[in-house]
């Protein structure tokens, strides 16, 4: 049965604390109080940096069980190597601890910049570097060099598949949507519905089995909330994807005035829980 997971972009916000996260709650404890409220969190530390093995297994053991991560890849391979040269950066992501997750682990999320533009050659053979499974991931990750020598932690466990969705913000991708549209098709990834506030190109296209929304702010970007109007109308979203079979993944990253929380646990009461989620105030894997 097809699910929805919603939640937020990110949990360690200092303008949150006092305000979403109760005043004197200790920073240790705020992924669990926001995991007990969401049904799905992104992780974006990922993005910015290689994450140690013992901080992958503590956001998985800090979290309800049935709980979900989606996991943003790292920046170097996205926005440095602009997607080129990146065998050796995918298999240190991929031996970072990342597969740790085990069975919390959901899409990966991988965010263009906006100055790259639609390449066909670049990005088919980007996405056909990405493993599918935790195997082939484990098998990428083999292959990391010496910078995860004494790190690494790569173990595939229970194989299971792996999904990638991809956003991305150059103007070029609109104008070539359809032959976007059959790369992500050929290679089984979700084209990411980002609504920006008008500030990069809003492409709404279903190319697998599941769909991935990511909420930056409707009217002023990374700042302004949603109202019930805009809420009623992501949830259509949402349960149109779930009657036609697929998942849908939504994130609010509207963090500036500390609406994202909210946004996303007002649109997760306008749709079904997840079946298997804990109940609130359950953090055991």
């Amino acid at each position: 049965m097809a699910e929805a997971r919603i939640g937020i972009s990110g949990w360690r916000y200092a303008g949150w604390r006092g305000a979403f996260y109760p005043k004197g709650l200790r920073q240790a404890d705020e992924l669990a109080y926001a995991a007990e409220r969401m049904t799905s969190i992104e992780l974006n530390g990922s993005f910015y940096s290689l994450q140690r093995p013992t901080s992958w297994t503590r956001w998985r053991d800090g979290t309800p069980g049935g709980f979900v991560f989606a996991v943003k890849g790292p920046r170097f391979v996205t926005h440095v190597k602009r997607l080129r040269d990146v065998d050796a950066p995918l298999a240190n992501f991929f031996a970072s601890g990342v597969l740790d997750l085990g069975a919390k682990l959901g899409p990966l999320l991988w965010q263009l910049p906006p100055t790259l533009a639609f390449d066909a050659e670049l990005l088919d053979a980007f996405l056909a570097r990405l493993p599918r499974s935790r195997a082939d991931a484990a098998s990428l990750a083999s292959r990391h060099d010496d910078r995860m020598q004494g790190r690494a932690s790569f173990a595939a466990g229970a194989d299971a598949s792996i999904r990638h969705a991809v956003e991305v913000r150059h103007p070029s991708f609109e104008e070539a949507a359809d032959d976007w549209a059959r790369l992500l098709q050929q290679h089984g990834a979700a084209s990411v519905t980002a609504d920006t506030a008008g500030t990069y190109p809003r492409i709404d296209l279903t190319t697998t089995d599941f769909a991935y929304a990511r909420l930056h702010g409707e009217e002023e970007l990374y700042a302004s909330g949603y109202d019930d109007a805009s809420l009623d109308r992501w949830a259509a979203w949402t349960r149109g994807h779930l009657d036609a079979g697929r998942d849908a993944y939504l994130y609010f990253d509207n963090d500036i005035k500390v609406r994202a929380p909210y946004d996303a646990m007002s649109l997760i009461a306008r749709l079904p829980r997840p079946a298997g989620l804990a109940p609130p105030g359950t953090t055991a894997d």
